[in-house]
């Protein structure tokens, strides 16, 4: 399975995205920070499942249509940072769905995710992090996991790391950086956490109009 997320930096990547699923045939398209009244509602042989509507900054979630089946939607609002209170870019944060695959009939959890900007503390976007995790869970609980999207942690991911690792999941970084707007937030912003999937690898792709650079989830159920 192929998984495509993407930062549209307040939707200006918008235009990409057709020739981004041309270009790498994804099964899922997450997306944050988009326009979800622009949106589409097929982008290749992709179809919406849903969007975020009490957003400024929409998070998107998109799936092959032909090889899954959707069983259910949950959005998710998370604590709030001191950004959030003020500027209200976000009330939901998370944005996940259960999908089963067609063939095997099996089902699984995907998520597009944005945490709370660099304004608020690590220690905050951790605990949006955990809570995320443990909310998805519900869709369906002892299935596989697999939540990506922009977890805005350029620094001591170390402690993230083992954050997510004593909740019982993995955190997979991508091969490259993935913001280059400021030399000195440059690095890995965009990344993986799952449980139950072999992710054997985050491809970082070419940059586009966005702050951020897409990423490539390429997994296996284990």
């Amino acid at each position: 399975m192929k998984v495509i997320s993407y930062n549209l930096q307040k939707h200006k990547a918008a235009g990409e995205l057709a020739a981004l699923v041309s270009a790498h045939d994804p099964d899922i398209l997450c997306l944050q920070e988009c326009d979800v009244v622009e949106l589409p509602s097929e982008i290749g042989d992709l179809v919406l499942a849903d969007a975020t509507q009490g957003n400024r900054l929409g998070i998107a979630l998109y799936y092959r249509q032909s090889a899954y089946h959707l069983q259910g939607i949950r959005m998710l609002g998370l604590k709030k940072s001191l950004h959030d209170r003020i500027a209200k870019p976000a009330h939901e944060r998370v944005l996940g769905a259960r999908l089963r695959d067609i063939d095997d009939g099996r089902d699984f959890i995907v998520a597009s995710f944005h945490a709370a900007p660099l304004t608020a503390l690590n220690s905050l976007r951790r605990h949006q992090i955990r809570a995320a995790l443990d909310e998805l869970a519900s869709l369906g609980e002892g299935l596989p996991q697999l939540m990506v999207g922009d977890y805005n942690y350029p620094i001591f991911k170390e402690n993230l790391g083992q954050a997510v690792r004593d909740h019982g999941y993995s955190l997979t970084m991508s091969d490259d950086h993935t913001y280059t707007r400021y030399r000195v937030f440059r690095g890995h912003y965009d990344f993986a956490t799952s449980k139950g999937f072999e992710i054997q690898g985050i491809t970082t792709l070419p940059q586009g109009s966005s702050d951020h650079r897409p990423i490539l989830v390429t997994v296996d159920a284990d």
